[in-house]
């Protein structure tokens, strides 16, 4: 990806993060993931009051793009922080929405985590989700 790629990816997930409903931890998130066919799929972190539906910005933006019957994707951008701050942070994926990556994506796939269009990290899956168990594990020639 180049960087104008990287960029525009950030700028999507930074808007998503005005979406998120995040009244118990006010931590908001936005994901955008760019599909293999050049489609931007975003998500923001949704909260439910019993904690366990809640959802991902990340596994919202994935849910969205297989709903629609898309299941192959390049990168994702994530960006996290307090609702209001200035600075984000480092805003990694929690390892349920790492085991979703593990599902559709390949060792290839690109995970962006961004505090903001300048200050950002690349990692590919493999880097966040060594030796993970995945469709391969499963499914026998």
């Amino acid at each position: 990806m180049t960087t104008e790629e990287i960029k525009s990816l950030i700028e999507k997930a930074l808007d998503m993060r005005n979406f998120s409903y995040t009244p118990y931890s006010h931590y908001n998130v936005g994901a955008a993931l760019l599909a293999a066919n050049d489609v931007v799929f975003t998500g923001c972190n949704i909260e439910n009051a019993s904690f366990t539906p809640t959802n991902c910005a990340e596994r919202t933006a994935f849910f969205k793009a297989v709903s629609e019957g898309v299941k192959e994707f390049k990168a994702i951008a994530i960006c996290g922080g307090a609702e209001g701050a200035e600075v984000l942070d480092d805003c990694s994926p929690c390892g349920v929405c790492r085991q979703v990556m593990s599902e559709f994506c390949t060792d290839e796939f690109i995970i962006i985590c961004a505090k903001s269009v300048d200050d950002y990290k690349v990692y590919t899956l493999p880097e966040i989700l060594p030796d993970r168990f995945g469709p391969s594990n499963l499914i026998r020639a």
